[in-house]
């Protein structure tokens, strides 16, 4: 992955760590919601849920439209899809790398012949 992919991931994840904004991803996902909307369900003030949708904005993870007076956020599919496609890649590879380690594991050890010691007779 590029520099600039690592910093998509980077937000990806730093948006997602916060359970918050995975509630309201999941919301979004569902159908388009109202930032005022979204701010009732939560036990927080309204600019905490901006800044919450802010994150997840930013990250790429959901769009914000203007409809008159209100700012309506949906999910943006296609990235969530390019984070689950990136989490698969990273799995395979862990999975193949703790698959080869079993097989080590799992492997007979190699017999490991000596080199037979001289023998000293009297006439040395």
């Amino acid at each position: 992955m590029d520099g600039a992919g690592e910093d998509r991931a980077d937000a990806w994840f730093h948006a997602l760590s916060d359970r918050t904004r995975r509630d309201i991803l999941r919301r979004v996902l569902a159908g388009e919601h109202s930032v005022s909307r979204l701010a009732a369900s939560y036990d927080m003030s309204f600019a905490g849920v901006q800044k919450h949708v802010a994150v997840l904005e930013k990250a790429g993870l959901l769009t914000k439209r203007r409809q008159g007076r209100e700012a309506l956020a949906s999910g943006d599919v296609a990235t969530v899809r390019s984070v689950g496609a990136m989490l698969t890649a990273l799995e395979s590879l862990w999975r193949g790398r703790i698959s080869r380690i079993d097989e080590l594991i799992a492997a007979p050890e190699p017999h490991t012949q000596q080199a037979p010691t001289p023998r000293l007779t009297s006439k040395d």
